[in-house]
């Protein structure tokens, strides 16, 4: 591996400080061979230093490894893909009587459920996956399975784990532990907070402004219901061992076995459309986002929590895995600039800009006026002056504590007939892109960003 070290260390040093992240840990894996530093501080107030042994929250990364852990069942056996989650779990219980009787773990896997996420309070103890499934009977569907694309936060990977808790007879952390971490040969990564070496974890950072810099999150980690995905913890390394499983046809770095061959096959061949295909990737897998770089697939899985970011890439061509770990952010433009560094290095295919908008294009744009909302977050998209405009409302508590209004409007700016710009007035923020789609009796059914399905609402 001929990468300059010194030089790239020195670059992420200098846009930590532009982006007011307080510390990074960096890995690349090629050919079996790791690369690795880290930058920065894993706390603003102790000031102690981020090093490659630094434990970062990995956030819905988390769901990788819970993809893994599930396709183990497959490979036994014991679980049909495409078989109903009933035959799995003979209590599970929806609002809609056939999804009850027809949802799929793949449709869980690949986030085409559409269960809303209304599982309550689960409470944070040990039979927290238990309560969640018990909690959605009256759960309604943000669209029919199968519809489209829409992101599950914890819900879907929840339900997943719970099947493998009936399946083990045990409980989700220890199922981690005995299928994955201990086979792997894994001693920094756990899934369960308590687990962790707290003299060796970063420190969550929020930026509300470059001036004041980055400060200590309000939240140290996110709800125990969110386990399955986004509740892993781990190192830079270990999580390199779990992109050598992804690229070695499921065999982890010390040799073992810890899925089939066939079991990662399925996992990146297994795909579904993204809506919006610009932010990460045109597809989705099996806990993986399928990627198109200038031809090359590449493979993502990322994660976020409040204050601390996850970013992993496998390049199966080149042999290559590149993983970022950060204790503030998450700023998309901040991972696309270390990487292509990384990238440009390897020689290797880089991160495709974001599309730019088409000023030739004439849009009906009464088509995707409405209010889009679930529950939680809410857009409204109206026109003006021959403009589209979306606002966002803001949770007023999310807001004060930012230092944002309550409501932030921003430009569409046309990239197709289904797809926008969206630049940011925000110096904070970096431009996303939406789509707005599914058109019935004229009008646009669904808006969709940063992975998220929002159905029509009015």
């Amino acid at each position: 591996m001929t990468l300059d070290l010194p030089r790239i260390e020195a670059r992420v040093a200098g846009l930590l400080a532009e982006y007011g992240i307080p510390g990074a840990a960096i890995g690349v894996l090629r050919d079996g061979q790791i690369a690795e530093f880290a930058v920065g501080v894993k706390d603003v107030e102790t000031r102690e230093p981020a090093t490659t042994d630094t434990v970062f929250q990995c956030g819905s990364m988390t769901k990788t490894w819970t993809a893994l852990a599930f396709m183990q069942l497959v490979d036994a056996g014991k679980v049909d893909l495409d078989a109903p989650v009933r035959a799995c779990l003979p209590g599970f219980t929806v609002a809609d009587p056939r999804v009850t009787a027809e949802v799929t773990p793949r449709q869980l896997l690949n986030h085409t459920n559409g269960i809303e996420e209304a599982y309550g309070d689960p409470g944070e103890d040990d039979d927290v996956l238990e309560r969640m499934v018990a909690n959605i009977a009256d759960a309604p569907q943000v669209f029919p399975p199968g519809h489209t694309h829409g992101y599950s936060a914890a819900l879907g990977y929840a339900i997943l784990a719970r099947i493998l808790e009936v399946h083990d007879g045990a409980r989700w952390d220890a199922i981690m532990r005995d299928r994955l971490f201990g086979p792997m040969g894994l001693t920094s990564t756990s899934s369960w907070r308590e687990d962790v070496d707290e003299s060796r974890a970063a420190t969550g950072h929020l930026v509300r402004s470059l001036e004041e810099g980055p400060i200590v999150t309000p939240v140290d980690y996110l709800p125990r219901a969110f386990g399955p995905g986004g509740g892993v913890r781990s190192t830079v390394r270990e999580v390199l061992a779990m992109a050598h499983v992804l690229l070695s046809e499921g065999t982890a770095p010390n040799g073992r076995r810890i899925v089939s061959a066939e079991s990662v096959r399925e996992m990146t061949r297994s795909r579904v459309p993204i809506p919006d295909p610009y932010t990460f990737g045109p597809q989705w897998a099996l806990g993986l986002i399928v990627c198109d770089w200038h031809g090359e697939t590449v493979y993502a899985t990322d994660g976020s929590t409040i204050g601390q970011n996850a970013r992993l890439r496998l390049l199966p061509d080149s042999d290559t895995a590149i993983a970022l770990l950060t204790n503030g952010g998450p700023r998309d433009s901040f991972y696309r600039t270390v990487f292509n560094e990384i990238l440009t290095g390897l020689g290797a295919a880089t991160i495709p800009e974001l599309p730019r908008p088409d000023p030739a294009l004439t849009l009906d744009l009464s088509r995707y006026e409405g209010v889009y909302e679930r529950p939680g977050t809410r857009f409204e998209v109206s026109a003006e002056a021959g403009k589209l405009h979306l606002t966002l409302f803001v949770d007023p508590m999310h807001a004060e504590f930012l230092g944002k209004p309550d409501r932030i409007r921003y430009e569409l700016l046309p990239v197709s007939e289904t797809h926008f710009l969206m630049p940011s007035p925000d110096p904070l923020e970096d431009p996303q892109t939406v789509a707005i789609y599914g058109f019935r009796n004229g009008a646009a059914q669904y808006l969709h960003t940063n992975c998220r399905v929002h159905p029509r609402a009015g």
